[in-house]
């Protein structure tokens, strides 16, 4: 028998399409198949060795022979365009915007009562000590904690309705999921506070929202709050519940300003339980920064009907189960990993805590196995730098599926070549979401293809509670930000100051729909700047409507700028174009319109730095580097390089860089919780270096 003649008749046999010889080139690349003609190949002794492997991995390549994943619509038609700029997702069959997936899923409570009939008794919240596998609370558990706590109260004085704002002031931890559910329970609104909001601002929002009961994961923080009792000027608060025990000394001072202090433990054991009475209003007031903090309303109508959104684009796809778990990281002070975890308990699934130190999180991942991950781009770039180094053609291999629709992680490049990637973040992976801040598509695309995961991108803010377009299944191209939501209308209006035009699918982003907030807490004056009088919420950025019908982000009007010679400047995107540098980890471009040009503070990354100045002829430490003034010219002429190559325009570049050794965080105060620049505390904190680089440049 001819071996062409075997390979066909294996599809009897295996109920699939043999490989023709094109097929097993691509296949196996490294084999001399071209020195000889398969249509002519004769069995002999002397073959029977090769043969015999050949045929192994041509059965190996049958059983798992990729099949494309079906998009839910044509990816070619991903939204429905309505009055002009304005589109719904291809996904509704009319006008009317989804407001509900479930019929039994109306508010964020609803949608953790349904997680609690399905997994009942099974894993909920999970957290670990150090060096230890995870611990696990379960649905039961967690749904008596919360009526307990939330009890506890209105024992305290909290009235059971909407206009009653209890904060919360701790780290992702269990106790920070049970809180907010005790709320719920009882028709109370969140408040999230964190630790980065400074003195002004937190004493701001606690006379804002009326608080007077917060609830604290650390004594430190308790006493913070404390401290802004003790100065006069938070005069309703009256009561702080924390996480674990306190001392003796902050006891009395508490007592001696009026404030009553007790651990959550406390609180749950006296309280009589009371019966629930959740209602669909305002549940969650999130302050956004910088300048003055504006409290976004969310309601319990806008979480649903995002959630379901995400579930019904998702349905033929990926669908959550009970044994799924996502590891949360991300700040519960913000949208995105609240919708994250709001969709795991509506489908019974698991969530695990990190340790709280951010170091040690990729420790936590490897143990907790995440099949869920939620991550924003600085994260998947700092993956990307460590891992970038593979073959270009092996990865190339991997998106040739991808463009034909194929996502997995049991090809023989993965066993092979990708696996080590993928167990670094636990080895089970399903699906990864990314948000927050636009990200490279070369990062996207590559990091598809080695992950082996479904990779989705999706684009929003809290105004419209987290997202309002997101990645269409099948779709697997980079560089846009997916169709509208199923709750959302998208529109583009012009911005003639930047030459961004509504007619040529191009102009500021705006959303209406269920899923956007009811304003901002007692501003009606902003609120009236963000919504219009027909509900539309304006985004402040400036998105370019694609041939598919998705969205692709190409400007931001909220950080723009006038150089002196009238051009207008986005530094975002510039600094994510400068990202792309292999020795940059952080930069923060500046400038101004009394100013011709742009400069740029550059952290450079430590992890790669003094290699890369090695091989160009410096020697030296991380910081020690940081001071060369010969070594900045080589990085300012690598950020210009790649500056030219994503097609930045000349007045775009930077003129002058400094190095600085420590990296921008939130610790800092630099970052932002969602890890975003503080652009006004960084150009505060370097407004010495900045004046010196303009006044040197200038001469």
């Amino acid at each position: 028998m001819h071996f062409q003649e075997w390979l066909r008749s294996l599809r009897s046999s295996v109920g699939l399409k043999a490989p023709e010889s094109d097929d097993l080139r691509s296949l196996l690349p490294s084999l001399p198949l071209s020195n000889f003609s398969l249509s002519s190949f004769s069995l002999s002794p002397s073959s029977l060795l090769g043969l015999g492997a050949l045929a192994s991995l041509t059965a190996y390549y049958l059983v798992t022979r990729p099949r494309p994943m079906r998009p839910p619509c044509d990816l070619q038609a991903q939204s429905v365009a309505g009055e002009p700029s304005c589109r719904r997702s291809a996904l509704l069959e009319d006008d009317s915007l989804l407001e509900f997936y479930y019929q039994d899923t109306r508010t964020a409570y609803d949608m953790f009562q349904r997680g609690l009939r399905i997994a009942g008794s099974g894993p909920c919240l999970g957290y670990r000590k150090p060096g230890q596998p995870y611990q696990w609370i379960s649905y039961t558990e967690v749904a008596e904690q919360a009526q307990v706590l939330g009890s506890g109260l209105l024992a305290k004085g909290c009235q059971p309705n909407p206009n009653q704002f209890v904060g919360i002031f701790a780290q992702n931890r269990p106790e920070w999921i049970i809180s907010e559910l005790a709320c719920y329970t009882y028709s109370m609104a969140v408040v999230p506070l964190y630790e980065t909001l400074g003195l002004e601002a937190m004493v701001h929002i606690l006379n804002l929202a009326e608080i007077s009961l917060v609830i604290c994961d650390r004594e430190e923080k308790a006493a913070s709050l404390l401290e802004n009792k003790e100065k006069g000027v938070t005069p309703k608060l009256s009561c702080l519940v924390v996480f674990n025990d306190f001392s003796d000394a902050f006891l009395e001072r508490a007592k001696n300003c009026g404030v009553e202090v007790l651990t959550l433990a406390q609180l749950m054991v006296s309280t009589a339980v009371v019966s629930l009475c959740c209602s669909g209003h305002c549940c969650n007031v999130l302050f956004i920064l910088p300048g003055k903090p504006k409290g976004a309303m969310i309601t319990h109508g806008n979480i649903a009907s995002n959630t379901s959104s995400v579930i019904k684009i998702l349905e033929g796809s990926f669908v959550i189960r009970q044994e799924d778990v996502s590891i949360s990281y991300l700040p519960l002070a913000h949208m995105f990993e609240r919708m994250i975890q709001v969709s795991m308990f509506c489908h019974g699934a698991r969530v695990g805590f990190y340790q709280g130190d951010i170091s040690l999180l990729m420790d936590d991942i490897k143990t907790l196995k995440p099949t869920f991950f939620p991550v924003v781009p600085r994260l998947l770039n700092r993956i990307y730098d460590k891992v970038s180094y593979f073959d270009p053609k092996l990865v190339m291999r991997k998106q040739a599926e991808l463009s034909s629709g194929v996502v997995r992680n049991n090809s023989l490049w993965d066993k092979l070549v990708f696996n080590r990637i993928q167990a670094n973040l636990g080895g089970n992976l399903r699906f990864a979401l990314t948000a927050s801040a636009p990200i490279s598509p070369t990062v996207l695309s590559f990091l598809r293809a080695t992950l082996g995961c479904l990779i989705f991108e999706g684009y929003g803010q809290t105004e419209c509670t987290a997202g309002c377009t997101f990645s269409m299944p099948g779709d697997w191209s980079a560089g846009h930000v997916g169709a509208p939501l199923p709750c959302a209308m998208v529109k583009v209006v012009d911005i003639p100051d930047m030459n961004y035009y509504a007619k040529n699918g191009e102009g500021e982003i705006c959303i209406q729909g269920p899923s956007v907030f009811r304003g901002y807490l007692k501003d009606p004056e902003r609120t009236a700047e963000a919504l219009d009088s027909d509900g539309w919420l304006h985004s402040g950025d400036v998105g370019q409507w694609l041939p598919n019908g998705t969205l692709r982000i190409i400007d931001r009007k909220k950080h723009i700028f006038k150089l002196s010679q009238g051009e207008y400047i986005a530094p975002e995107k510039i600094e994510n174009v400068y990202m792309r540098c292999v020795p940059v980890l952080q930069v923060f471009v500046h400038g101004d319109s009394l100013q011709s040009y742009l400069i740029g503070i550059v952290v450079p990354d430590p992890e790669v730095f003094v290699d890369w100045a090695k091989e160009r002829g410096f020697v030296g430490s991380y910081e020690e580097l940081c001071q060369n003034p010969d070594l900045k010219i080589a990085v300012l002429e690598d950020m210009k390089s790649v500056g030219k190559e994503a097609g930045l325009k000349s007045f775009e570049q930077v003129k002058d860089i400094y190095l600085h050794s420590e990296t921008f965080s939130i610790a800092n105060g630099l970052l932002t919780p969602t890890l975003k620049s503080r652009r006004a505390d960084i150009r505060r904190v370097f407004q010495e270096q900045i004046s010196n680089m303009y006044r040197k440049t200038a001469i």
